[in-house]
């Protein structure tokens, strides 16, 4: 029999780590009933699909290492799902900006918005204590 070995996330490049967070995201959706599938293209912004059991319910998700909004994304029933520590979210992308807008409104005004996107490398306090909605645990 092989050994495993676990691995450090750290110690992973871009890809695999892309490759690394689909898998934890997908494995905490299928708690929700949904089947994740990843996708080669970012079809319509999407990084993966997922569908639910009922046969209703299909998300399009970006995967993101972090927490962040883009303009691009905007109007497109977009999710983003990030970790933060141990935790995932999975977050409508435009829910995701009404919070940035009332809770740390001058985000939306850097040059960084300006150009088309804003992400954080610690999610801000102020943002963090409005997801606990959007935590899949």
């Amino acid at each position: 029999m092989n050994e495993l070995t676990k691995i450090r996330y750290r110690d992973l490049n871009a890809r695999q780590q892309e490759n690394y967070n689909f898998h934890k995201a997908a494995s905490k959706l299928a708690e929700y009933g949904y089947n994740s599938i990843r996708l080669s293209d970012d079809w319509e912004g999407a990084d993966f699909l997922a569908y639910h059991k009922d046969g209703e319910n299909t998300l399009k998700v970006q995967l993101k290492g972090r927490t962040a909004i883009y303009k691009k994304y905007e109007g497109k029933d977009l999710h983003m799902c990030f970790r933060i520590d141990d935790v995932w979210y999975l977050v409508p992308h435009d829910d995701l900006v009404e919070i940035v807008k009332t809770t740390s409104p001058s985000t939306l005004t850097t040059p960084s918005w300006a150009k088309g996107s804003y992400s954080w490398p610690k999610t801000p306090k102020a943002i963090l204590g409005r997801l606990s909605d959007y935590a899949l645990q």
